[in-house]
């Protein structure tokens, strides 16, 4: 089922397990799933587009593998804050998914997440094609990590902390 807000997403997570986060391109899915504390998130893979069924088969089988307790995906709005076609696109794939497993799927607002993620690997003095083969991953650790982040602080303001 699609949480909109996050707090709603963090409450459906299945307890115990991680998050994976995508970010979805137009050739490419960035994984990146994160530990089981929801602590922290790492790049998985990069999936090569096909056609949605071969996608889904192959992200729920990763969500399957790494024993995933929810799917988070990069919302990417414009910088003012709208949703142009883009992120009409990634609702779209998050309907098409919800259809097919019963973990929970959220969005994490992307903006910026590719420069951010990209800035990361040229201070790691990252060669261009590696850049190329990994930057989709990185950007959805990126996401993944900002709402991880949120999820954190928002259990603290929870626990009077």
């Amino acid at each position: 089922m699609i949480r909109e807000d996050i707090a709603h997403f963090a409450a459906a997570l299945v307890p115990g397990r991680g998050v994976m986060g995508l970010d979805l391109g137009t050739r490419t899915i960035g994984v990146a799933l994160s530990d089981r504390l929801l602590s922290s998130a790492s790049a998985v893979e990069t999936v090569k587009r096909r056609k949605f069924t071969l996608d889904a088969a192959r992200l729920l089988e990763i969500a399957a593998d790494r024993e995933a307790g929810g799917i988070l995906l990069g919302l990417p709005r414009n910088m003012d804050g709208s949703e142009g076609p883009r992120a009409q696109s990634t609702r779209a794939f998050a309907r098409n998914l919800s259809r097919l497993t019963d973990l929970p799927i959220g969005f994490w607002d992307e903006r910026l997440s590719t420069v951010a993620a990209e800035r990361a690997l040229l201070e790691a003095d990252t060669t261009r094609r590696r850049r190329a083969e990994v930057i989709d991953s990185v950007a959805a650790a990126y996401i993944l990590q900002g709402a991880l982040d949120r999820m954190h602080h928002m259990r603290d303001a929870q626990n009077g902390g």
